[in-house]
């Protein structure tokens, strides 16, 4: 028997702000310039959705822990100075979040100081203060079920009876390994297929979220 959804926790980057495509860009200019050339896909593929400490764990293992520092403080200056340029929702967030009724959280493997930022530039910081949670809090970050499940405990509900709105890889498999229905957001620069498996629904238009919740 499949529980009645009681609780929609979203991620952060890509899912509530348009920011993944700036966090791509960067991550291109600093291999680029720190000796590890990547293409987009590459970057989606290794970097999307995981948290600051596993992208820095893949830096040094290849770099070494000195270009690794200042890759990541290079990232953070560089991504902050973007978002300031000019972040936005992702198209039809807003829309979808005007139409929700049931509860809502953030879980994201991004620190609480960038999801003030991010969501604050936005004007959606306020949407879910006091309901928000970064892997900072958590031993694993995803793909592993610990963020997900430290959301729902402090929300109160159960995690059978939550669903997870993601845009990558790690987070929809983080999804599934906590026992919670996903629905991945293909909008953004992680392709559809590799969204795609058990328990997830994979959507292109973010307007459509609060129909296919209900439906689901």
């Amino acid at each position: 028997m499949i529980k009645p959804i009681e609780l929609v926790i979203f991620d952060c980057d890509g899912v509530l702000v348009d920011s993944e495509r700036i966090a791509a860009r960067v991550q291109v200019a600093l291999g680029a310039e720190l000796g590890w050339p990547l293409t987009e896909g590459e970057v989606v593929d290794r970097f999307i959705g995981r948290s600051h400490a596993a992208i820095r764990e893949q830096i040094a293992a290849r770099l070494g822990e000195g270009v690794a520092t200042i890759w990541s403080e290079r990232f953070e200056q560089l991504h902050r100075e973007a978002v300031d340029a000019g972040l936005a929702p992702v198209d039809g967030l807003v829309e979808a979040l005007d139409v929700l009724t049931l509860p809502t959280c953030v879980a994201s493997s991004g620190s609480h100081e960038k999801m003030r930022h991010t969501l604050g530039r936005t004007g959606l910081y306020e949407r879910f203060a006091g309901r928000i949670y970064s892997a900072t809090e958590v031993s694993r970050g995803k793909p592993a079920p610990d963020l997900f499940l430290h959301a729902a405990r402090q929300m109160g509900v159960d995690p059978a009876a939550c669903v997870v709105v993601e845009d990558s890889r790690p987070g929809v498999r983080a999804a599934r390994a906590a026992g919670m229905r996903a629905f991945g957001y293909a909008g953004g620069p992680t392709p559809a297929e590799r969204l795609e498996g058990h328990g997830t629904v994979v959507f292109h238009d973010m307007r459509k979220l609060p129909t296919l919740i209900e439906e689901g």
